[in-house]
C-alpha cells in the first residue's frame, strides 16, 4: 500500500476526529459489500507523525497525479467519468443490502460527501482516487434520509452550488488572462519532445537491429541512480530562497492552519519528485534497445536498493517500478555514497563505454566516506565508465563524480529545466540510436 499524499491533522480537533472515525467506519461498511474495483476511488487514512499528519493510501500502484493537472481534456472526462460510475455502483450496491437503521444513516450522510466537489481526486494509472479534508461538519443526531431517497431540493443546490464555482472559475480564468498568462509555467507534456523526428532534413546515422539487442551481453549498459528521498516532495514552483528558508524555519512557530498552508504551498505540484519521475520515464524511451538499464534508488540509510538489468522488453516494468516510488515517512535519507558504489560495481566500465545517470537534489547524508575519493576510485579502474548529474536545484556537491569520470553536470532549478538537461544528459551519453525498421 503506498502513501498519496498527507496532509497536517490537529489531533485536538473533535469534529475532525471524529469525522476521522466515521470514514474508517464507512470504509469498513463498504469493503465487503462492494467490489474491489469500486472500493479503490476511496482512499485509506491513517494518522501518522504522532498524529500530526494525516496521510492517504491506497493498493492501486503507480505515480499519484492531481487531476488539475492532467493536461489531455479527454483523458480528464474519462476519468471524471469512470469516477461517477464507481460512486454510482456503490450507491446501487448499498441500496439493495440489508443494513441497521444506524449502518443505514451514517452511509446516507457519508455517500452525498464523497461527490462533493471540496474533495481531492487524485490519478493512478487512469483510476480515480477521492482524498477528503474532513472539513465538512460533523455527523449530527439527526436521522439522514433514507438511500433510495433523492429529493428535489438537494439536486437544485448542487446546481446553484455548481453555477456559482463555474462563474468563480470563469473569474479566474479572466483574472489568469490579464495577469498571469505570461508568468504560467509550461507544462511537461509541452516540453517533452517526440520521440521521433519529423524533420525532412535529419538523417539517421544508424540503428540497432534485433539481433545486435539478441546478443548485447558485452555492449553498453546504464544505471540510473534515482533520488527517493523525502525532499523530493518539495515544490519546483518557488525560488530557492523560500525553499530554504521553510526549510530553516520549519513549522513550529506558525498556528496550525498557518502550518497547513504553508506545507501545502510548499509540496504543492509539480514537486522534485513528480516532475523527475516523468522526465526519467521520457528518457527511458529515448534509451537505445540494445542497452540495458538498472535501477539504484536512494531511500534511507545505511545503503541504496538496487534492481536487476532490465531487458529492452521488459522496460515497461522498470518504468513501473519508477513510478511506484514513493518517499518514506520515517528514516528517509540519501545513500548517495552506496547508490555510486554499487552502480559502478554493476558495470563494466572497462572493456566498453558504460554509464551512470543521477537524479538527485542534494548531497550523501548517511556515510562519512568522501565521495570525491571514490569519483577518483572509478575513473581509475574504470575509465569507460561516465557518470552524468541532474543536479536539481543546484546543489553542486557532487560534481566532482562527473569532473572526474568524464561526464557533465546538468542544473535544474524549475520544470523547463528539468526536462531540458534531463534530455541533454541522455543525449550527450550518445546511446539513443533508434531501433531499425
Amino acid at each position: 500500500m503506498q502513501r498519496i499524499t498527507r496532509m497536517l491533522f490537529d489531533p485536538n480537533d473533535l469534529d475532525k476526529i471524529s469525522l476521522f472515525d466515521q470514514y474508517n467506519s464507512v470504509l469498513q461498511l463498504l469493503k465487503p459489500n462492494v467490489s474491489e474495483r469500486s472500493f479503490s476511488i476511496l482512499a485509506i487514512p491513517r494518522l501518522i507523525e504522532g498524529d500530526h499528519y494525516l496521510g492517504w493510501y491506497t493498493h492501486l500502484e503507480g505515480q499519484p497525479v492531481a487531476i488539475e493537472d492532467i493536461i489531455n481534456e479527454a483523458d480528464k472526462k474519462q476519468i471524471e467519468k469512470t469516477l461517477q460510475t464507481r460512486l454510482n455502483d456503490i450507491e446501487n450496491t448499498i441500496k439493495i443490502k440489508s443494513l441497521t437503521e444506524d449502518q443505514q444513516t451514517l452511509l446516507s450522510a457519508w455517500l452525498p460527501r464523497m461527490r462533493s466537489l471540496g474533495n481531492v481526486i487524485y490519478v493512478i494509472n487512469n483510476e480515480p482516487v477521492i482524498v477528503h479534508h474532513f472539513d465538512e461538519p460533523i455527523l449530527t443526531n439527526e436521522v439522514a434520509p433514507a438511500l433510495p431517497v433523492k429529493t428535489t431540493k438537494s439536486f437544485w443546490r448542487r446546481w446553484w452550488f455548481l453555477t456559482l464555482a463555474l462563474a468563480f472559475i470563469g473569474l479566474l480564468g479572466y483574472l489568469y488572462y490579464l495577469y498571469i498568462k505570461d508568468k504560467a509555467p509550461v507544462p511537461i507534456a509541452e516540453l517533452l519532445p517526440p520521440t521521433t523526428s519529423n524533420n525532412p532534413t535529419s538523417e539517421v546515422i544508424s540503428c540497432i537491429s534485433q539481433e545486435e539487442i539478441q546478443k548485447n551481453e558485452q555492449t553498453s549498459k546504464m544505471v540510473m541512480i534515482f533520488d527517493n528521498s523525502a525532499s523530493m516532495y518539495l515544490t519546483l514552483t518557488e525560488p530557492q530562497a523560500e525553499i530554504e528558508k521553510y526549510l530553516s524555519n520549519g513549522i513550529d512557530r506558525l498556528t496550525f492552519e498557518e502550518a497547513k498552508q504553508y506545507e501545502e504551498r510548499m509540496t504543492r505540484l509539480p514537486n522534485r519528485l513528480s516532475s523527475s519521475k516523468q522526465v526519467a520515464l521520457s528518457s527511458i524511451d529515448k534509451i537505445q534497445p540494445n542497452i540495458n538499464i538498472a535501477l539504484v534508488t536512494l531511500n534511507s540509510c545505511p545503503v541504496a536498493k538496487a534492481s536487476a538489468f532490465y531487458h529492452f522488453d521488459n522496460r515497461e516494468k522498470l518504468k513501473n517500478e519508477i513510478n511506484r516510488l514513493t518517499p518514506l515517512e520515517y528514516d528517509s535519507a540519501t545513500p548517495l555514497y552506496s547508490g555510486v558504489k554499487q552502480a559502478s560495481s554493476m558495470l563494466d566500465g572497462v572493456n566498453h563505454d558504460d554509464y551512470i545517470l543521477i537524479i538527485s537534489d542534494g548531497d550523501d547524508n548517511c556515510s562519512e566516506d568522501n565521495i570525491c575519493t571514490l569519483a577518483n576510485e572509478i575513473a581509475n579502474q574504470q575509465p569507460r565508465l561516465k557518470i552524468n548529474i541532474v543536479d536539481i536545484v543546484g546543489q553542486h556537491k557532487i560534481d566532482c563524480l562527473a569532473d572526474k569520470t568524464g561526464g557533465k553536470v546538468y542544473i535544474a532549478n524549475n520544470v523547463t529545466e528539468l526536462v531540458e538537461q534531463m534530455n541533454k544528459a541522455v543525449s550527450d551519453m550518445n546511446i539513443s540510436k533508434p531501433l531499425c525498421e
